[in-house]
């Protein structure tokens, strides 16, 4: 990639910044060999902090340049077009993305039908949402002033992949877009993040867009998979009571695989940027469950207790099923995932 920059970019003034989420490949340590040899080359290390958006908020603010360039490290994006994409922007444009859908650009370099499917599935949706015209609001290769990054920041979400969707919708007015067509290159190390966790994630997106943030992001991917929780209970406790089992061990059982799942889809989905492994992953599942068996139980007295003045069952059931997601989130976040 440092070779590939100072070819294309070669007259201008550059530097490059790689965000490594300390990943055990070596990438900070070569971003560091190579810094000694040429100080345009920097690296920034995050421990504890994962995501590609939150990545290049965090490199762009990093930068001191009046222009910053958001290019992918594995080589897919067309380094090439960056003076063309430059010149774009001197010419009067606010925003200038790379795409692969204008003129001659291709995206031939998705490594399966399957992802290409995902990527149209979700150009489609965001092209229906944002308010200036796009043919690629999914590309992550895109360039813009250091003055509108920072004036957007604020009004990022800094969570999933979709960084370039996430400041098209924090615009509060109209950008002039420029589209530099460009080919997608096949990838020759490495492997693609982009899968259908990836696109539930853009939905939460677009949700928490269409809240105007006033619900935490995350919260909401918490509720939908406690909404999903309920009926892996549910389906366990029939095949439970089919099977033979009294329906306090059936629903006992259904309870303890929806904890199950849910804790591993919050893991996949909901904390994806601070995914427990290993070790931690299996005291993190203690732990949820024993913070999921405390919030049935609150549930359950919030839910009595309303009954029993007068509320009627379906209002005190699902006052007390709120009380226990938003305590299930709470605790959870802050014991499991150690998130602020």
């Amino acid at each position: 990639m440092v070779r590939a920059l100072a070819a294309s970019l070669e007259g201008l003034d550059w530097e490059v910044i790689f965000v490594d989420d300390d990943s055990p490949d070596g990438t900070a340590e070569e971003a560091r060999r190579l810094a000694r040899e040429d100080n345009r080359v920097r690296c920034l290390r995050r421990i504890g902090r994962r995501g590609l958006s939150s990545a290049v908020i965090e490199g762009g603010l990093a930068s001191s340049a009046d222009i910053i360039a958001v290019i992918d490290g594995d080589l897919q994006h067309d380094e090439t077009k960056l003076p063309a994409m430059l010149s774009a922007l001197h010419a009067g444009a606010d925003l200038v993305v790379g795409s692969r859908h204008v003129g001659d650009g291709d995206a031939a370099g998705l490594a399966s039908p399957m992802r290409a499917r995902l990527s149209n599935a979700g150009i489609k949706l965001a092209q229906s949402l944002a308010r200036v015209p796009i043919t690629d609001p999914m590309s992550g290769f895109f360039m813009l002033r250091r003055d509108l990054f920072e004036s957007l920041t604020h009004r990022l979400t800094g969570q999933g992949f979709k960084i370039l969707l996430d400041l098209l919708l924090a615009a509060q007015h109209p950008l002039k877009i420029v589209e530099i067509p460009y080919r997608f290159r096949r990838r020759t190390a490495g492997e693609s993040k982009l899968d259908i966790l990836v696109l539930v994630q853009f939905a939460g997106l677009l949700i928490d867009k269409a809240l105007g943030g006033t619900i935490p992001l995350r919260f909401i991917a918490f509720a939908l998979v406690g909404g999903f929780g309920l009926i892996v209970n549910l389906a366990v406790m029939e095949l439970g009571r089919h099977a033979g089992l009294d329906f306090g061990t059936a629903q006992a059982l259904g309870t303890i695989v929806a904890m199950i799942a849910n804790f591993e889809m919050n893991n996949r989905l909901t904390y994806r940027s601070s995914r427990l492994r290993g070790p931690r992953y299996w005291r993190g599942l203690i732990l949820f469950m024993l913070v999921c068996g405390l919030g049935a139980i609150a549930n359950i007295g919030i839910a009595r207790a309303l009954y029993r003045e007068s509320a009627t069952s379906l209002a005190a059931s699902a006052a007390g099923s709120a009380i226990g997601v938003v305590w299930n989130y709470a605790v959870s976040a802050t014991l499991v995932w150690r998130q602020r």
